[in-house]
């Protein structure tokens, strides 16, 4: 069997064997909803999403204005990005982090996060 045969099958299996796998761990990846975040940003905000989540009473009076909702604060924490530039300060016991985002009435918003080892504090809400 000559070398281009051989290399010919070679390709065809390690094909058929990463469909195998992008077919089968990706199908087992999302039934238990596992997401992959490797880039800081979405380490960032993931880490924040998943832990209890409160409000200062700043950003409450805010909430309670009519132009945003707990909804888009949930959607910035989601597709928000994080300014690096700004962010990881140290406040006590807590990081701060600034995160922009938009409202679903295309507002732009930046959010400040205080994030503690076993929570996040929405600590302001600003237009920007």
């Amino acid at each position: 069997m000559k070398f281009y045969q051989r290399l010919a099958f070679f390709l065809f299996g390690l094909l058929i064997g990463v469909i195998f796998l992008i077919y089968f761990l990706g199908a087992k990846a999302e039934s238990r909803n596992v997401t992959f975040c490797y880039l800081p940003n979405c380490r960032v905000l993931k880490d924040i999403r998943n832990k209890p989540f409160h409000y200062s009473e700043e950003a409450s009076a805010v909430l309670a204005e009519s132009w945003i909702d707990t909804l888009d604060i949930k959607n910035t924490l989601t597709y928000g990005d994080v300014d690096f530039s700004k962010s990881n300060i140290k406040e006590g016991n807590a990081k701060l982090y600034v995160i922009s985002g938009k409202t679903q009435n295309n507002i732009p918003v930046v959010l400040e996060i205080l994030n503690y080892e076993k929570k996040a504090v929405l600590k302001t809400i600003q237009k920007e």
